[in-house]
């Protein structure tokens, strides 16, 4: 399993900066998964990406589609969230230094890859990055520095 953070997965449906990195370090990898708040997230930045013009009501519904179809052929997976999964999240984001910023929802990222038995996530997320290493990950970033 590979674990991808949101910031990967919209690069399945947007075409934004480090696109091109992702899916060539990644081409004909499947079963990539995710914390299903990540769903959540990953609208939110269709929504966004509507707001700001770049998509249409037609073309946010593709790709909302598409996604449900990659869903159900296994290319995205999400992992749940049990209360338990959360509390651990919580014991983590209370013991970590207070010069790891860390928002709650990266919190959730990293205790569930932590949770699944993974020893990697990715992310494009400087902050997730750098808090993996209490979580027991190793934090990867494939994309190229502009």
């Amino acid at each position: 399993m590979i674990y991808w953070d949101t910031s990967y997965l919209a690069k399945l449906y947007l075409r934004e900066a480090g696109t091109d990195d992702v899916l060539q370090a990644f081409a004909g990898q499947g079963g990539f998964v995710c914390g299903e708040h990540g769903r959540l997230e990953l609208l939110a930045a269709f929504k966004r990406n509507q707001r700001e013009g770049l998509l249409t009501a037609a073309r946010l519904k593709t790709l909302w589609e598409k996604h449900a179809q990659d869903e159900a052929d296994g290319l995205v997976e999400y992992l749940p969230l049990s209360s338990p999964l959360i509390q651990h999240a919580c014991q983590m984001l209370f013991v970590l230094p207070p010069t790891i910023f860390l928002r709650a929802s990266d919190a959730l990222h990293l205790a569930c890859a932590a949770d699944a038995g993974l020893k990697e996530i990715y992310s494009h997320d400087r902050h997730l990055l750098a808090a993996a290493p209490h979580f027991g990950l190793k934090g990867l970033d494939v994309i190229k520095p502009a």
